[in-house]
């Protein structure tokens, strides 16, 4: 059954949906964490059920994080993605807290060639869920903010949060 339910964090409203999972701490794998205008963000849809407290295990990692007691997510999620995706994706998740890398860093982390990058960035665009896989932590070779569906004032937001950049 899908679940999905919506909170109050520093980035704005994120929209959370989820799998009743008998193997998730709180019972719930994680399918989606969007925010409202992203591009490829989630919908809900007809036969989802509105269900807070499903919720409670993954919303209490998040405001840890916003907390800045939280450096690395432990929520079960469901797999979804083509295999490429998935080894991208994959990258991601081992980008330390409070560290960048550059999407040729993690085109070369999963023995892509050089000219997978933008491949590698269309993956990353296509990620699902936003804050808890850090595709935040991806930015161009030059240092500058590029690319995140989310919107780059919220990659910013995330950045300067974890330390891994200035406030402007």
């Amino acid at each position: 059954m899908t679940v999905h339910t919506t909170i109050d964090s520093p980035l704005g409203e994120l929209l959370l949906v989820g799998e009743m999972s008998a193997t998730a701490t709180g019972g719930t794998a994680l399918v989606s964490l969007s925010v409202p205008g992203q591009k490829g963000g989630a919908v809900v849809q007809d036969g989802w059920s509105e269900d807070a407290d499903a919720f409670t295990e993954i919303v209490s990692q998040l405001r840890s994080y916003f907390d800045g007691k939280l450096t690395r997510f432990d929520i079960e999620c469901v797999e979804g993605g083509t295999a490429f995706q998935r080894r991208v994706w994959q990258a991601l998740e081992s980008i330390p807290y409070g560290t960048t890398v550059s999407y040729g860093d993690i085109a070369r982390q999963i023995g892509a060639p050089r000219t997978a990058v933008r491949s590698v960035g269309t993956a990353i665009g296509r990620n699902p869920l936003l804050v808890v896989r850090p595709c935040h932590r991806v930015i161009g070779a030059t240092g500058a903010l590029t690319g995140y569906a989310g919107g780059l004032e919220r990659k910013e937001r995330l950045l300067v949060h974890e330390g891994a950049r200035q406030t402007a």
